[in-house]
Parts: structure tokens; C-alpha cells; sequence
């Protein structure tokens, strides 16, 4: 257990480092949201052909569900940038889907029908590309059910500019046998292992799924109390959506894939993909029609099903699996993956929690980071079931160190340590966003009454229900969105953008030959 916790004790910001190496600095969002019918179920309609083609379009396609939209920004220089981008992709989403359609703001879905069919899975067209996709999503439905998969989140992708690493890797003699890549791999891989360390941070501050509508847990083992009559909760919840209620897998807990080195996670996910598992194998691959219900019957059917709160990512080339992408090009940015939908923000995201994020992201790269073993492991597996399911309580304690530790003061610790980091932040971008985020949390660490989650369970209880809460924000969040307009350029952008997908999918379809069972055959 000695090395637990040594990553940040002694943490200060390195002599080397200054404002211009924040230069190259890049972020993304991919925000995912159902679409629902005016009486609040489920909409069953198919993605609208005015937003282009799902799986050729770069900006606007769908997750697991027809239902579940997947809106997708550019790599930007700064986070406003990113949340204007991802603010036009609502507006365009609000100008494409059948009237009385809304986006729905929480991460947990409500009135979902009790049948799991009900859920109809994403569509991506007759070409086999397109049929192995949908395919990938008929396994998971299969495995784990479909109303776990119409859960939605927000991913927060970043990336620093290989300035930073070459002046880095320029102070630190045993790096200089490395090329730049393998640096990189390093740094980042270091990043995420600290990340994980303060994942249940993340959950505290940014948590917003502190209960559930009847529908999500119907015939499912919970240990959740009424909040009313249409709602289930946790008094001092904060995200079930990352409990075991959420997007967990007790298969996937056994796999000790680990993030000390790149060789070492490529391994430990191919040997989860090239592993049959029995549960899945009594499945089968195929149906009674001898029609195929899974890609295989593996613990994982592709490398995208590993569920993590964070993962290392390099852009995939066509064809190209993402083992294959980071084994010969390293990573490019990281994927934070722990973040619930904001149900306040008509994007999903506030500037304040994009801010914070990437505090915390410069705070992860820069402080030591030894290897994450499995006692550790272990050890953060249980924080982040206790701030999961009780994060909010008084006097709630964490491990830390091994030792049992009050959640709040360890996360005020952290919050005061990166403070400077936000000071260096602000001074590059510019105004005062970055130390105004930390200051913020550091109001929420203090007053768990000030939190998300928190506001969630208050406005469900004084509006009558979990499900009348989302329903009026997303109304709230129409009617916002719908008086903003594109500007004519941009809007003509996203027009032809979308016609151009739509053609790009016809001609795959048109080019295919193979059919699709001689296809799946190759690729299993």
C-alpha cells in the first residue's frame, strides 16, 4: 500500500513550466441525449434525415439508441469555443426533429415502456459497416439490457500541444533516450492514473443522477428509498448513473486492464476482446432464424465496451481498431468519461465544469503519478461506491492513503492545490473563468446542499417527480435554443454537411459486395 496517495502530497507547479506552453491546448465534447415525445416516452421516430446521415455524419449521429442522439464538437482552443460549437449542434437538432419532440436533460432516462424492444436500437444503414454497428448494439442489449444502455453522459475530451511535452521531456535526463510519442504515452498514461485517483471528486462536484423514475428499476434489485411516489433515490446520492446501477459490469470488474503502460493496456483489452465468457456464450451468436445477436460471445465484442471513467484515445484511421491506432501512433488525448448530463445547462455543461475539468486535467499531468496497482485499485473502487450512493452525507470517509479520511477535507486539499494551476489558466486565456470554476467547487466541497445532485432531488420533491423536473427543463431548454439562430454561413455549413453525409453513406451502400454473414465471419 505505500504507493497510495503519493501522487499529489508534495505537489508544485515545476520550474520549467509557463503560460506559453499551454499553447496547442485542445478540447472536444461528445454529448449524448434521447430524444422524447411530448408526453415525455420515448420517441420512436428515426433520426431525422435533416440531420444527415448517423454514420457519416462528423458532428450529429446516434449512441446506442435511434433515440439517443450522440452531438459531437470540433478539437477547439478554448472551452467557450467548444460550448458554442455544442450549443449550435442543439439548435440544429431543435430545427430537425419532428415538432413537439424534446432533448431530454438528465443522463437517466425516464418513462421508458417495461419492454425492453421498446428501446429501438441505432440504425446505420445496409451497408455491412453500418450492420456490424448495429449489431455491436444488440449484443450489449443482450448482455446488459437495454435501459442501462439509454443512459447518457457527456465525455470531455483534451489533449496538450506537444510543446509542453518537448520542454518537459527536455528537463528530465532518463527521458531523453524516448522519442516524443513515447513521452507523451507516458505523461498522459500518468494523467489518467491520477484521474482515476480523484475520480469520486468528480462525482461529488459534477454528479446529477441522485435518483431514478419506477420505469429503470422495474424488476431490477435496488436498495433505493421512495422520494415520492414517481421517484426512487438516495437521500446523499450523487451519481448513480457510475454505481451499479449505472454503467457498471461485474464481468468487466475481474479484467485488470491496467494504465501503466501503453503495451500493457493494448494487451489487457485484447485479451478481454479475444476471451469467450460463459454467460455470453449461453446467449448465443445467432437467434432461432439464425440471424446474429452479438459480434461474438467474448467479454468484450469490440474494445468501446469497456466501460472506464476514463481512457487514452488516438484518432482511428479507416479500418483501423482503436488497439491498432494508439499501439502505432500513442495517445492523443484523453477521454473523461465520468461526467453525468448537467439537467441546468441547455447543453449539458456548464463553462464552470469545462473549467474545472481542465484544472484538474493540467493538475493530474503534473503531479507524480506512480503505477496503479490492484490494492489501489481496489481501495478507489470503494470511494467511489461510498460517494456514488452517500457522497453528500456528513461526515462521510474515504480511503486515502490506505487510512480512512474525511471526504470533504480531502477534497478541499485538492481544490487548494490546484488553485495556482487555474491562476496560470486564466493568465493564458485570458479573465478570471478558470480560478472562478475552483472556487466554485470549493464552495460545493464545503456546502454538499449547493451541489447538483443536491438541486436535483430538491426541485424533483417540489415540482412532484424526478420525471416533471426533466420534463420542464427541457422545455425550458427548447424554448432557449429555438431563439437562437445560426448565422446564414454557418447554418448553410451544417446543411451541406448533412446532405453530404447523407450521400457518402449511399455511396458505401452502393460499393458494397460482400454479403454481410461472409463479412461478420472475417471479422470474428
Amino acid at each position: 500500500m505505500s504507493n497510495f496517495a503519493s501522487s499529489f502530497v508534495n505537489f508544485e507547479i515545476p520550474n520549467w513550466f509557463d503560460t506559453n506552453l499551454l499553447t496547442g491546448m485542445l478540447r472536444g465534447i461528445e454529448k449524448e441525449g434521447l430524444r422524447v415525445k411530448p408526453d415525455g416516452y420515448l420517441a420512436q421516430t428515426p433520426h431525422p434525415s435533416k440531420l444527415g446521415s448517423k454514420l457519416t455524419h462528423p458532428f450529429i449521429t446516434t449512441d446506442y439508441s435511434e433515440s439517443l442522439l450522440e452531438l459531437i464538437t470540433e478539437p477547439k482552443t478554448s472551452p467557450k469555443e467548444t460550448l458554442n460549437m455544442l450549443r449550435q449542434l442543439h439548435v440544429l437538432v431543435y430545427q430537425g426533429i419532428p415538432e413537439g419532440e424534446l432533448m431530454w436533460p438528465l443522463s437517466m432516462p425516464c418513462m421508458l415502456s417495461a419492454n425492453d424492444e421498446d428501446i429501438p436500437l441505432a440504425n446505420y444503414g445496409s451497408s455491412n459497416t453500418g450492420k456490424l454497428k448495429t449489431l455491436y448494439r444488440s449484443g450489449l442489449g443482450i448482455r446488459y439490457g437495454r435501459r442501462m444502455q439509454a443512459i447518457a453522459g457527456l465525455h470531455y475530451n483534451l489533449s496538450f500541444g506537444d510543446g509542453l511535452f518537448a520542454a518537459w521531456q527536455s528537463q528530465v535526463t532518463s527521458a531523453q533516450s524516448q522519442t516524443l510519442t513515447e513521452f507523451k504515452n507516458e505523461k498522459y498514461l500518468g494523467l489518467i492514473r491520477n484521474f482515476k485517483r480523484l475520480t469520486s471528486l468528480v462525482l461529488y462536484l459534477l454528479g446529477a443522477s441522485p435518483s431514478v423514475c419506477p420505469c429503470f428499476i422495474a424488476g431490477r434489485e435496488h436498495d433505493l428509498e421512495r422520494l415520492n411516489d414517481a421517484t426512487y433515490y438516495k437521500p446523499a446520492a450523487t451519481s448513480l448513473r457510475m454505481g451499479k446501477l449505472g454503467y457498471t459490469n461485474s464481468v468487466q470488474e475481474q479484467l485488470d486492464i491496467r494504465y501503466n503502460y501503453l503495451p500493457e493496456y493494448v494487451d489487457g483489452l485484447r485479451r478481454a476482446i479475444q476471451t469467450p465468457h460463459e454467460s455470453f456464450a449461453k446467449l448465443g451468436l445467432d437467434d432461432a432464424d439464425g440471424n446474429p445477436i452479438q459480434i461474438n460471445n467474448h467479454i468484450l465484442q469490440i474494445e468501446n465496451e469497456y466501460y472506464s471513467p476514463i481512457r487514452p484515445k488516438q484518432i482511428a484511421m479507416s479500418g483501423e481498431t482503436p488497439t491498432e491506432a494508439l499501439e502505432r501512433r500513442g495517445i492523443a488525448y484523453v477521454e473523461f468519461r465520468a461526467i453525468d448530463l448537467d439537467p441546468y445547462s441547455d447543453v449539458g455543461i456548464r463553462l464552470s465544469s469545462a473549467c474545472f475539468l481542465e484544472v484538474m486535467a493540467l493538475y493530474c499531468l503534473l503531479s507524480d503519478s506512480p503505477n496503479l496497482l490492484p490494492d489501489e485499485e481496489e481501495a478507489l473502487a470503494i470511494n467511489l461506491e461510498r460517494v456514488v450512493n452517500e457522497g453528500r452525507r456528513e461526515g462521510l470517509h474515504i480511503l486515502d492513503s490506505g487510512k480512512e479520511k474525511l471526504l470533504e477535507s480531502w477534497m478541499l486539499e485538492h481544490l487548494e492545490r490546484m488553485q495556482p494551476l487555474a491562476a496560470l489558466l486564466d493568465a493564458h486565456y485570458g479573465g478570471n473563468d478558470y480560478r472562478a470554476a475552483v472556487a466554485l467547487m470549493q464552495g460545493k466541497a464545503g456546502h454538499p446542499e449547493s451541489t447538483i445532485s443536491a438541486q436535483v432531488n430538491s426541485d424533483s420533491k417540489r415540482l412532484g417527480s424526478l420525471w416533471q423536473l426533466g420534463f420542464t427543463l427541457a422545455e425550458q431548454h427548447r424554448d432557449s435554443l429555438l431563439q437562437q439562430t445560426l448565422s446564414p454561413n454557418t447554418q448553410a455549413k451544417y446543411e451541406v454537411l448533412a446532405e453530404k453525409s447523407l450521400l457518402q453513406q449511399a455511396d458505401i451502400e452502393k460499393a458494397e459486395t460482400e454479403d454481410f454473414m461472409e463479412f461478420l465471419q472475417q471479422y470474428r
